[in-house]
């Protein structure tokens, strides 16, 4: 007899899924026993661990990972890692266990309320009608989170998975939804009168343009407009090569600061983003007087919450590519800035983020993967570290933490074929240190560089900004080092200079074919000495 089970796992199969990343709890059980030996099940020891590997995978591979959580306890823990893939535009198929369906109405033991516990953030949601419906809802899972691009969950009494299934009685869609791409055309002559009137356009350019197409029209766009390019404010994915010189930086995240970047232009062109990220409020303007505004993006929700005259709904690399076709050449003018590296710390100096980000600059291969999680630094590690190739930087979009450590194990299992290197804060680590234990257990050969200083950095500036006194303390008693090796995960102390080259020259050539992750447990200071006179070279 087959069951919804067996049904299920042909659905998985048929879909390409190879891997399921979970945390296993009693209502999963029914499922998870004898797993077949074409499905790896990755374990992760937290939730939140769960997800962000599963979201590193997705963002790899390009195709939905799929997750397995229990009921309240688990899906409730991973509610912050799934806004977290939702706003990375990362797909998940995400199977919540619940109760036996026999008794669920007396609210048994374990009995989730589970509708609408992650809120807004999957882009869709179900409970299965009949145990008969569940392969049919797992199979409309995988289309809903590759078309909408974010996780989808599939609720499932765990009685089900043993119920007969009668392929007689499966009325699911079709287990293929071909996307058609089409070239814009005439929807785009108008951005194109817009642009070639301008006298100054600019380009600014988000998460949504990272991929290889895309990146080679903008560069054409940018070339035939003879404009500089900005990247988005917090942008987690880079959608411009950052060492090219049209490239003019990150915008500032505040609307004074935007203006005066914006000033003196007269059409801003938005690729793969909304118009326009921010993060503190300031009162006035948003943008200055006179500047017309055109947005392109392949997700709705950005065109609407954008600050746009007109808004385009395309693919960024066939609108650019038809936009670039019915413009007339200018002249081009670099507008890019060689980042000034950071001298190495006199004797007895302090080492710095700057320290580290510019031995990382030396050395890094130009194709790695660089996932970043230090929010204290991370101005001076866009500076220093531009992304040079499409998925060559990755961070929390949603701006919680606990992304960067178990997403960049999961980067690395969904393509091998690329170094993986992750930045991050001690405070940040602590959030999701769990995937140390999973990257070690399933062979992810991440270097793991944590910039230890003992407290939240971040936070602390932010509080003296504030002009006002932190409550919380130093954490400068949690040894980072010890804590991975508990986790099986090899570490090593740096505390110099020398120290972080030499193990970088020793690390950084074979980074691609290792195997085994590598965590560098740096000590900062928790100032930055690099921003006194006479920090950089």
């Amino acid at each position: 007899m087959r069951t919804v089970r067996d049904a299920t796992i042909d659905v998985l199969r048929r879909c390409g899924v190879t891997r399921l990343f979970a945390n296993p709890g009693s209502t999963e059980i029914p499922f998870l026993v004898d797993l077949p030996d074409d499905l790896e099940f990755v374990l992760g020891l937290h939730e939140g661990a769960v997800v962000g590997m599963a979201t590193g995978h997705a963002i790899a591979t390009g195709q939905p990972a799929l997750v397995q959580l229990h009921t309240t306890a688990g899906l409730g823990n991973a509610v912050g890692a799934l806004a977290t893939a939702r706003v990375n535009r990362a797909p998940l198929v995400v199977l919540v266990g619940q109760q036996d369906r026999r008794h669920l109405a007396m609210e048994p033991f374990l009995a989730g309320r589970l509708e609408g516990l992650a809120g807004a953030y999957p882009v869709w949601e179900h409970l299965p009608v009949r145990p008969q419906d569940v392969p049919g809802a797992v199979r409309r899972a995988f289309h809903e989170a590759a078309q909408h691009r974010g996780p989808a969950i599939v609720v499932v009494p765990m009685d089900d998975w043993s119920a007969p299934f009668d392929p007689d009685l499966d009325v699911a869609g079709p287990l293929a939804v071909a996307r058609a791409r089409r070239r814009p055309g005439p929807d785009v002559e108008g951005v194109a009168r817009l642009l070639d009137r301008a006298e100054s356009p600019v380009l600014v350019v988000g998460a949504g343009a990272d991929e290889q197409r895309a990146w080679e029209a903008l560069v054409t766009l940018a070339e035939r407009l003879g404009a500089p390019v900005w990247q988005e404010a917090f942008g987690a994915r880079a959608g411009f090569p950052q060492d090219h010189p049209q490239f003019a930086g990150h915008l500032p995240a505040g609307r004074s600061g935007l203006r005066a970047v914006l000033a003196g232009h007269d059409v801003a062109l938005v690729v793969g983003t909304g118009a326009f990220r921010q993060y503190v409020y300031e009162p006035g303007p948003l943008v200055p007087d006179g500047l017309a505004v055109a947005v392109i993006s392949d997700d709705p929700d950005e065109l609407h919450h954008s600050h746009a005259d007109v808004a385009l709904l395309a693919d960024a690399a066939s609108a650019c590519a038809a936009i670039t076709e019915r413009l007339r050449p200018r002249p081009v003018t670099a507008v890019r800035r060689p980042s000034r590296a950071v001298a190495p710390p006199g004797a007895g100096g302090r080492l710095a983020a700057a320290h580290v980000f510019t031995a990382l600059a030396e050395r890094l291969p130009r194709d790695a993967v660089l996932v970043e999680e230090t929010p204290s630094s991370r101005p001076e590690l866009h500076r220093l570290l531009p992304a040079r190739s499409p998925r060559g930087f990755v961070s929390a979009a949603m701006g919680g933490l606990g992304f960067a450590l178990p997403a960049a194990a999961g980067l690395r299992m969904g393509d091998p074929s690329r170094p993986v290197v992750a930045v991050l804060g001690d405070g940040s680590s602590l959030y999701a240190v769990q995937g140390l234990w999973s990257a070690a257990r399933y062979s992810c050969g991440v270097l793991f560089i944590v910039l230890t200083n003992g407290r939240y950095a971040i936070m602390d500036q932010l509080a003296g900004d504030a002009g006002g006194k932190p409550p919380w303390p130093a954490f400068t008693d949690v040894d980072i080092a010890e804590l991975a090796r508990s986790l099986n995960c090899p570490a090593r102390r740096i505390t110099t200079h020398a120290e972080l080259v030499s193990t970088l020259d020793e690390v950084l050539p074979a980074l691609a074919t290792r195997t085994e992750p590598l965590l560098l447990d740096v000590a900062v200071a928790a100032d930055d000495p690099t921003t006194q006179p006479g920090g950089t070279a």
